[in-house]
């Protein structure tokens, strides 16, 4: 591959290191290629308030594909350029869905306003929801509210599953109603309308910084970047990342811990 035109990178697992960090070198490498006129843009799973603190760390981070896919959002002028979302009468066919193949589950919602802080409630629970991470910052809500107004994931949740378990058991029942994907290996599911996928964002990202997929190269570790890795001209997986990745990266580097992604962007910048 030449040198790329548009870095996009995943967040957890792949940009940060173990300690929720940017390693110095991967901060520097970024600003190298930036300062030269590269386009870079962060596409996560993490919803836009949990943006500023790797923006931070970046200090040349403006443009952030969230959720998936189903938000574009500017961390500079903290404001959603758009967003792509489930509306109630989905969300209620997907909880149905998800009672048949897993009962017990437990649903969650990640809702967006147009900056990254203000909606009160931005990600609501039922109280039967586990949270896959401590500190959770959610509401706790009955399900009909949990499926009143739209929303731009739905996270069902069964800790005693794996999460790609849970993927094979939902596949038939959600069939083309949603797009089914997980960035936790643990019993966690995220789902966003259909073909909305962290590909869909870059490719929105791409056209705005008028550069053709085969010149973006995108990093990724885990199965919400599938896609992504296999739209991107040059995909990336992570050291650490899971096996579907592997099989479908253009090319394997060391893993988060180790500065995977310095390591390839150094080629160049």
């Amino acid at each position: 591959m030449q040198a790329p035109r548009l870095v996009a990178t995943d967040v957890d697992g792949t940009l940060l290191d173990p300690d929720d960090r940017v390693s110095g070198r991967a901060a520097a490498v970024i600003g190298r290629a930036v300062a030269v006129g590269v386009g870079f843009v962060l596409v996560t799973g993490r919803p836009p308030r949990w943006i500023p603190p790797v923006a931070e760390q970046l200090g040349v981070a403006r443009l952030a594909v969230c959720a998936n896919g189903g938000v574009l959002y500017d961390a500079v002028d903290d404001r959603v350029l758009w967003a792509r979302t489930l509306d109630p009468d989905v969300l209620a066919q997907i909880a149905e869905a998800a009672a048949v193949a897993l009962p017990g589950c437990g649903l969650a919602v990640e809702r967006v306003g147009n900056g990254a802080f203000d909606d009160p409630t931005p990600f609501i629970a039922e109280p039967d929801y586990l949270h896959a991470w401590p500190d959770s910052d959610n509401a706790v809500v009955h399900r009909s509210e949990l499926l009143s107004r739209p929303a731009v994931k739905m996270l069902v949740r069964c800790p005693q599953l794996s999460s790609d378990a849970m993927v094979a058991a939902l596949a038939p029942v959600i069939g083309d109603t949603a797009d089914l994907t997980f960035s936790h290996p643990r019993g966690l599911v995220e789902i966003s309308p259909p073909n909305v996928t962290k590909a869909s964002g870059l490719a929105d990202v791409a056209q705005r910084y008028e550069v053709a997929p085969a010149d973006v190269i995108a990093f990724g570790d885990m199965p919400n970047d599938l896609e992504m890795l296999r739209w991107a001209g040059h995909g990336v997986a992570m050291g650490n990342a899971h096996p579907a990745l592997l099989e479908v990266a253009d090319e394997v580097t060391a893993s988060n811990s180790d500065d995977g992604l310095a390591l390839i962007l150094e080629r160049w910048f």
